[in-house]
């Protein structure tokens, strides 16, 4: 008999995009482990997984069954695009003959005869097939059959040392359908992992991964959302800014409008974040636009996520005002993602933001706060996301642009859905007002950290000629208000 692996961190990868991540390398060879979650969670998905990446490396693999039958589980495979012949199917599930009366156990409760024949229907299989990776498919079963607690956990104990012994590491998944739940295998097993899956009252459903339990091993703890896609799950791990420090040199790119520069004191500042706010309408998502346009016009990359304009649309608009995002797109410098607040979870939209960093994106646009917060359906928690991932971006150099849209159009009962001013490090104001029986525009820096800035409020235009940053408005007092007096001599400006 070999002995079992002692070295805590001889892993195995577990063949999860993300979900190695999540347990600080993947899993610990030889050891024995509990998927746990209700029906449709994506178990079986998890360890065909599991097994196919075990297959892929030339490892041997068996997949124990006392639950679904073995072409259920190529089918599943088949629909994920996997070919599984290297893989062992181990069936241990009645037959039809079990619905014979004359198979029915009359003196012997069924446990005392079907838990013996089980076991050794498992053994037998790990024995002819000296697998090194195992999927236990469903504990359930044991369960039921077990018909005692103490019965069950010295089964399980008994497995445990069984498959370690042998350089085993085991998935042993638990759908929670026995008639009582309890903590037994928990206590037994290495590490833990639970799926979730939550209904929201609109949209799909969100599915979460926790790692319960994984000892000595420091993994990322938490809820990280997860998705079942073509291909089997897809983890996108829980951002922790601080994992992801990194220190340089700050730049100051610029908007590539002179005015607009003077006004915000030479530019934004590399690593800071900027809300652009102000009521609908007033060119929030274009001046976001005029930053993406000039830093693509330097060579530099750039993302933006739309949660309510659609893509084609802004791009529309953006060239009628003489940028050529489009050009951008086709020279690689610039990816422009539709998000759908209903069907995107906020660690996927996360991980979108993430890898287009990790391509090389140096500005980032979420237009806007407001769509985002509907992305998050626990609303209280929207600020601690937000600032995950704005530190996120402010450690890795980037220059992030949020657009917030204030709810009113004119006047003091103007407010944001979300008040997430204070934590960015920018912020510039767009307002209308009126003058002259004219509906116009205004912009000022309210607060930015990067740099000294210009105090004033100025005219603001969006028009065929592009943006235009005016002069400043003196002669007007009270134009944060929507509704300003003129104090400048002779006729007000415009009549």
């Amino acid at each position: 008999m070999q002995a079992q692996n002692s070295l805590t961190h001889n892993f195995l990868s577990t063949g999860v995009p993300g979900l190695d991540e999540v347990l600080a390398g993947g899993l610990t060879r030889d050891r024995l482990y509990l998927v746990e979650g209700e029906p449709g969670t994506g178990k079986t998905t998890l360890a065909l997984q599991f097994l196919n990446e075990g297959v892929r490396r030339g490892e041997p693999a068996l997949y124990v069954t006392l639950a679904e039958t073995a072409v259920e589980l190529r089918s599943v495979a088949q629909s994920h695009g996997w070919d599984i012949g290297g893989m062992h199917i181990e069936e241990i599930i009645p037959d039809e003959k079990a619905l014979d009366p004359d198979q029915q156990y009359t003196i012997f409760h069924p446990s005392e005869i079907e838990l013996g024949i089980t076991t050794q229907r498992i053994l037998a299989a790990v024995d002819q097939h000296q697998p090194r990776r195992v999927v236990l498919d469903s504990l359930s079963e044991l369960q039921l059959l077990a018909g005692s607690p103490l019965r069950y956990r010295r089964q399980v104990l008994a497995l445990k040392q069984y498959l370690s012994s042998r350089q085993c590491t085991t998935l042993l998944l638990d759908d929670r359908s026995a008639l009582a739940t309890d903590l037994q295998v928990r206590s037994v097993a290495h590490a833990v992992l639970t799926l979730e899956l939550a209904d929201q009252n609109y949209g799909a459903e969100r599915r979460r991964l926790r790692v319960v339990k994984y000892r000595g091993i420091a993994f990322r703890g938490g809820a990280h959302d997860y998705t079942i896609v073509e291909g089997g799950l897809r983890i996108y791990p829980r951002l922790v800014a601080a994992d992801s420090r990194e220190s340089g040199v700050q730049r100051q790119l610029s908007s590539g409008l002179p005015q607009l520069d003077a006004l915000i004191g030479g530019g934004l500042e590399e690593g800071m974040s900027t809300l652009i706010t102000g009521p609908s309408g007033t060119g929030k998502s274009s001046l976001a636009a005029q930053f993406v346009h000039a830093a693509t016009l330097r060579g530099e990359r750039c993302a933006m996520f739309l949660f309510e304009e659609a893509r084609n649309n802004m791009l529309n608009r953006c060239a009628n005002l003489g940028m050529d995002l489009r050009g951008a797109i086709a020279q690689q410098r610039l990816s422009v993602q539709q998000v759908d607040p209903a069907e995107l979870s906020p660690g996927e939209f996360t991980s979108a933001v993430m890898q287009a960093v990790e391509q090389g994106a140096r500005v980032v646009v979420i237009d806007s706060l407001n769509g985002y917060l509907h992305a998050v359906p626990d609303e209280r928690f929207l600020i601690i996301y937000l600032h995950e991932l704005l530190t996120y971006l402010g450690q890795r150099g980037v220059v992030s642009l949020i657009v917030g849209v204030q709810t009113g159009m004119l006047g003091a009962g103007m407010g944001n859905a979300v008040d997430a001013s204070y934590l960015a490090d920018n912020i510039i104001l767009l307002r209308y007002f009126e003058a002259a029986g004219e509906v116009r525009q205004a912009i000022s820096v309210i607060k930015k950290r990067g740099s000294s800035h210009e105090r004033t409020l100025r005219r603001f235009e969006v028009g065929p000629g592009g943006l235009r940053v005016g002069p400043v408005l003196n002669d007007f007092h009270g134009v944060l208000t929507g509704v300003p007096s003129y104090h400048g001599g002779g006729d007000m400006p415009g009549r």
